[in-house]
């Protein structure tokens, strides 16, 4: 097998924002992404609104506010997308982590406006990718997979809720044989079709959504990470060589609960997430193994997933890891999972392994809240966050210029928070996600 570059092991959720100052891990997207080179902030700065973070959550509040006409200033600890954010699994999945629970918790009447926050993700990520020009690789076609017989319910279960809906776009349920012929795996007891749902290059939609964000005069400042916020009637972000004064303060990420421990400790935790990518495969094996080239995920309760990348790589990630400790080798701990569903591409060589640190909260909502009125955060989407950071961008522009509605269905949920040192918190997670492992292989 090939060796791909050194996997980084820098975090998502730095305890100490001073070391950070990274820039991106070896990855395929970060091999194949346009550059960055925002500067650093330096002296003081005035906007609108001032962003902490600029991976999806950041750039895409930015960008909301920017198009509506306010200023805005986005503060980066590293490079833009460098988080979760820049080296996700790349699938363009319907949803926000947790709309179940805050559905069943107020009732039908919200249950139309679950419904379009549900996909509202999608319609901002296609509008965009098309009105700015991003060239990220965005392709229609996600299916989810059955690895159990017993899971071949939950998809008629899908399949009959977007009839119920009168869903507008295309969707199919595979048998297992249908599945067999358009994946190339007996591995699949049945499969289900979206049309809307995709996947794409991360990191570039990022870089791209922050350069429209920066052409509509948003102020970006890479290489910044934030030292303090001084709270008043304008808030202060603080950086070592700079500041932003601003009327509202949104923290956009993971990093940052150390700043407001009484608010936000111990809501959301890290997890480790892992990819490998082949070789580029020819056209035939390509077809071979995923005929309708969509994104894939089966239905386990820890996933694994993969597709193919625009030069018919396959990226082939998940075995989420919440020990707190990341693997010796990513390729030798993702590869054997591979091999399970393709033992032909056993010769198959691997150019590119990373991995990181992504977001969990344990009842899986997002976790969404203000600090003293006007510094807002959200966090944790659980690993499902290329749709729902979208969102939940929007929602967070909604907030801070006045309509709330969208966010007082996150911030009104209650959320368990582990008592003791995040340390102890991930050592409890990971014994909770023993019983889903085994519940996996049941």
């Amino acid at each position: 097998m090939g060796k791909g570059p050194q996997y980084d092991r820098g975090m998502a959720l730095p305890v100490n924002p001073q070391n950070q100052k990274q820039e991106h891990t070896g990855s395929y997207y970060a091999a194949t992404a346009e550059r960055t080179n925002y500067p650093e902030l330096e002296g003081s700065r005035s906007a609108d609104v001032c962003v902490v973070g600029a991976g999806f959550t950041g750039v895409a509040t930015s960008l909301t506010l920017a198009e509506r006409g306010y200023s805005v200033a986005l503060v980066e600890a590293n490079r833009v997308g460098w988080g979760a954010t820049g080296r996700n699994g790349g699938q363009l999945i319907n949803g926000v982590s947790g709309l179940e629970k805050i559905e069943k918790k107020l009732g039908e009447k919200v249950s139309d406006l679950i419904w379009d926050i549900r996909w509202r993700g999608h319609d901002i990520v296609y509008e965009r990718v098309n009105k700015y020009g991003i060239q990220c690789d965005l392709k229609s076609g996600y299916v989810e997979v059955a690895t159990k017989p017993r899971q071949v319910a939950c998809i008629e279960e899908a399949a009959a809720e977007l009839e119920q809906r009168r869903f507008p776009y295309g969707f199919e349920v595979w048998d297992r044989e249908q599945t067999r012929d358009m994946l190339g795996t007996d591995a699949f007891h049945g499969g289900f079709l979206n049309q809307r749902d995709g996947h794409l290059h991360p990191l570039n939609l990022c870089i791209g959504e922050a350069r429209a964000a920066s052409q509509l005069g948003v102020q970006i400042f890479e290489q910044s990470p934030v030292t303090e916020i001084r709270h008043g009637a304008r808030p202060t972000v603080v950086t070592a060589r700079g500041s932003v004064e601003a009327d509202s303060v949104v923290l956009a990420g993971n990093a940052y609960g150390q700043f407001k421990p009484k608010a936000m400790s111990n809501l959301v935790f890290p997890a480790g997430s892992y990819v490998i990518a082949t070789e580029p495969l020819s056209d035939e094996r390509a077809r071979e193994i995923n005929a309708r080239d969509a994104a894939v995920c089966d239905l386990n309760e820890i996933v694994d997933y993969y597709r193919l990348s625009a030069d018919k790589r396959l990226l082939y990630g998940g075995a989420c890891n919440y020990s707190g400790r990341d693997p010796a080798d990513i390729k030798s701990y993702i590869l054997p999972r591979m091999l399970r569903i393709y033992p032909q591409l056993k010769d198959v060589r691997i150019d590119y392994q990373w991995g990181g640190m992504i977001g969990i909260v344990l009842n899986r909502i997002v976790a969404v809240g203000r600090v003293k009125g006007n510094v807002y955060y959200c966090m944790g989407y659980s690993g499902h966050g290329v749709s729902a950071t979208h969102v939940m961008g929007e929602i967070m522009a909604d907030a801070v210029t006045g309509t709330m509605e969208r966010y007082d269905l996150f911030a009104g949920m209650k959320h368990f928070r582990i008592p003791g040192s995040q340390w102890f918190g991930n050592q409890i997670i990971a014994l909770g996600m023993l019983y889903y492992r085994i519940k996996d292989r049941l």
